[in-house]
């Protein structure tokens, strides 16, 4: 929202700069984003009459100027503009002056004739024609209003003003307007708020003989008020005006459309004007659109509505879809002879949904939508009248035609000082409290606030209490010792991720954030087939683009991409870790998917490859409890090596994936070195954790060791052999270990050999040689079963 500073001191008389009116104001609560002048960006620019013109001695299109700019000697300018006359008064650039864009001049000269700066044209001072429209747009700009040769440009064209762009919260919709942002002012400064009061002079006729209003959805629209204006007179607003509107960031058209963006201005009211020859009939009907219905509006484009969508209509169809924009011909033209004012309220979710699905927020929808007072209404409607007979703009119509479905009652607080007091931690009276609540607007009936109707924010003693405070000041507030005993304290799910999240850190691996949503492209890089479940996604029906269309159903492309960026940029080696939600959508598309927590780890380099990465898992799953965890080969995953590839068991309970990625996979992501992966259920993870951790001390009795080196064949996989060691063990096994496989000499072909070393200890007593070699025996008695037998 932006505010001249001039057009608040209409309503709160204050003696301030900008930068402390900013600063005041941002205390106060209502925060200011910066501030600005027109005049910030011209400099040494004076108003300048002509005395003379002669025709310059060396060029037919260039003049030479004699100009009072209030010096003790007539300036020598040379222009080529051919709108001067002698004793125009015109803007002129004085050597070293600045214009807009950061032009600046200098005087030199032309075609041998001396100019000592230059004469301005509209476009040159950042104008265009709708601030002066009796200005000649390639001309140089000639003032109609009389001002003393050397008056600073700025201040005699309207430039000098301060705008003051502030951020308005949702919960503050009476601040959209000059109204009360003064109001506000009025408050932070200790001033007299002073409200005027529109006052319309008595007209001709009756309105009701021109016009009839009917609302029939009475739950989108709340009140709907119509005025009629005869025998209009369009022209230019004046350039008070105008000067208001283009400072607030509004471009003037013609004084009737210009009265009804002043007024949503003035008083955050949208109002819209129509030419009643495109009324049908003279009725106006508020009802909802039919199915296909279409409309022109005043841009031009042609809109289908739906059912659902509220609609000003007369006895033929739509002029106007309600809150949001006007139909074609519902506007002001030079042809216009009467016109009918609209000042009305209606359903802010109403209006917001249907601005959406016509892909055209308006700054009128823009204030429906975070809902507006309906008291207001004929205020506003007045307001206009008021103008249009203050500028002369046509012949009010005697009445208004008013019809509201919905009243609103102001809303009534009790003031209640010792619960603010303790909200507050100060010890203000009750009459301190009333003093600083009136001046906002609020009103004081026995022990009960009445809170002003445009303020829907304000409805307990915590209200009440901010309104206090931000008038007391938040940097005046006393210091206080927190009452009460802070206990919240992390969840078992936090406590236990936070382990994880520490865990995988102190194993090497940096911890990434990537987005939830992704391409669908990203599946076909995955190699995952056409039908595969994965690729039944949640769809967004808003998204930024196609690259980020659908919820991410597997975490692995979010953290291929990841990998692929640190080898484009020459990082030797990484190892990353993401706790990821994936979105499983459900059956109906009327349930939320189900969001899965995965623990994606991914690594490439040197230091990495499959038994690497499962040494980490393993250290993982040590962390979280789970005992006994087993590795199966898996060869049928989309996205991994065939045979470099296992599923992680605890029990019977799958946790997970790890392995190698499929080379076709990675060369989709353009990767060449190998990365080793592992995609883990954290939501399992959880589930499966083991006990709190308890103390075990050392042993008092050595351990006996021995090494074991196992011939078996291809096919059988390590897990199973550590499997069967364990079991021959018994509780007798301490640590087991693999330290070495070997193929080749003394290796039978399709074979391998694998060398185990145990470190065996009795809880109880020192072992013997005979206990050692009576488990071994059970071991090798176990492996022989499958066809491991000792190396010879």
């Amino acid at each position: 929202m932006k505010l001249p500073l001039n057009w608040v001191r209409d309503f709160a008389d204050m003696k301030t700069t900008p930068h402390e009116f900013a600063e005041k104001m941002t205390m106060s609560g209502s925060k200011v984003e910066c501030f600005s002048s027109e005049s910030d960006e011209i400099k040494n620019v004076v108003i300048a009459k002509v005395l003379k013109i002669e025709k310059h001695p060396d060029s037919d299109h260039l003049v030479v100027c004699q100009l009072d700019a209030g010096q003790e000697t007539p300036l020598q300018i040379v222009t080529g503009a051919g709108n001067l006359k002698e004793g125009d008064l015109v803007p002129a650039a004085l050597d070293k002056s600045r214009l807009p864009g950061g032009k600046e001049i200098r005087k030199g000269k032309l075609r041998g004739v001396a100019s000592n700066g230059m004469l301005c044209s509209l476009g040159e001072l950042g104008l265009t024609t709708h601030d002066f429209p009796n200005a000649v747009e390639d001309g140089i700009l000639v003032l109609d209003e009389t001002c003393a040769p050397g008056t600073d440009a700025c201040a005699a064209l309207g430039l000098d003003d301060v705008s003051v762009e502030f951020e308005i919260t949702p919960n503050r919709p009476d601040c959209l307007s000059v109204r009360g942002l003064a109001r506000e002012a009025a408050a932070t400064y200790g001033v007299p708020f002073c409200d005027h009061t529109p006052q319309v002079k008595p007209g001709h006729g009756d309105v009701g003989e021109f016009l009839k209003v009917d609302i029939e959805n009475k739950e989108l629209c709340y009140r709907y008020i119509g005025a009629v204006v005869e025998n209009v007179r369009v022209k230019p607003s004046p350039r008070w005006m105008r000067e208001r509107l283009r400072l607030c960031g509004v471009r003037p058209i013609n004084n009737l459309v210009d009265i009804t963006n002043y007024v949503m201005l003035e008083y955050g009211q949208p109002m819209h004007c129509f030419d009643y020859k495109y009324v049908n009939g003279g009725h106006i009907t508020v009802r909802n659109a039919k199915a296909g219905e279409k409309i022109e509006t005043l841009d031009g484009a042609d809109r289908t509505l739906s059912e659902e969508m509220l609609v000003i209509a007369d006895e033929k169809g739509p002029i106007a879809v309600a809150g949001v924009m006007g139909g074609e011909f519902s506007g002001v033209y030079d042809d216009t002879t009467t016109i009918v004012f609209e000042s009305a309220m209606f359903n802010g979710p109403s209006v917001r949904t249907t601005a959406k699905k016509l892909g055209m927020r308006t700054e009128a929808s823009g204030r429906y939508e975070k809902g507006l007072d309906p008291n207001g209404c004929l205020r506003c409607l007045e307001r206009a009248l008021e103008l249009v007979q203050l500028l002369d703009a046509g012949d009010v119509v005697n009445g208004v035609v008013d019809v509201w479905t919905h009243k609103r009652d102001k809303r009534r607080v009790p003031l209640r000082p010792e619960a603010i007091n303790r909200l507050l931690g100060t010890a203000l009276s009750k009459e301190e409290m009333v003093s600083i609540l009136l001046p906002p607007g609020f009103e004081m009936e026995s022990d009960e606030i009445v809170v002003p109707s445009d303020r829907f924010d304000v409805e307990r003693d915590c209200d009440l209490a901010e309104e206090v405070a931000r008038y007391v000041g938040y940097n005046k507030m006393p210091s206080t010792i927190m009452r009460g005993v802070a206990t919240a304290r992390p969840t078992p799910r936090q406590t236990f991720d936070s382990r994880m999240t520490e865990a995988l850190v102190g194993f090497g691996l940096y911890e990434i954030e990537t987005f939830s949503f992704y391409s669908p492209k990203a599946f076909d890089a995955i190699n995952l087939p056409e039908g595969h479940p994965l690729r039944r996604a949640v769809v967004i029906s808003n998204p930024l683009g196609e690259d980020t269309s659908i919820m991410r159903t597997t975490a692995l492309p979010s953290m291929l991409d990841v990998v692929s960026r640190n080898i484009n940029v020459r990082n030797p080696e990484g190892a990353f870790f993401e706790n990821a939600t994936e979105y499983i959508p459900a059956e109906s598309s009327d349930v939320l998917p189900t969001e899965n927590q995965k623990l994606l780890l991914a690594a490439y380099g040197k230091s990495w490859d499959y038994l690497a990465m499962k040494g980490v898992v393993e250290k993982l799953l040590e962390t979280a409890g789970i005992k006994s965890p087993v590795f199966i080969r898996e060869s049928e995953a989309p996205s991994y090596h065939p045979g470099r590839t296992a599923k992680v068991y605890v029990d019977e309970t799958e946790l997970g994936l790890i392995g190698e990625l499929h080379p076709a996979v990675l060369a989709n992501y353009k990767i060449k070195p190998r990365v080793v992966a592992a995609d883990l259920n954290l939501d399992l993870l959880f589930a499966c954790r083991g006990g709190t951790a308890a103390f075990k001390a050392l042993p008092k009795f050595p351990a006996v060791t021995r090494d074991l080196a196992l011939v078996a064949k291809e096919e059988i996989p390590a897990a199973e052999l550590y499997s069967r060691i364990e079991k021959g063990a018994g509780k007798l096994l301490e640590k087991l270990s693999l330290f070495d496989i070997y193929r080749g000499d003394g290796v039978a072909e399709g074979c391998k050999s694998l060398a185990y070393s145990l470190v065996l200890r009795a809880p109880d007593r020192s072992l013997t040689d005979e206990d050692a070699d009576a488990a071994v025996q059970k071991i090798l008695k176990n492996l022989s079963e499958i066809g491991v037998v000792l190396r010879s």
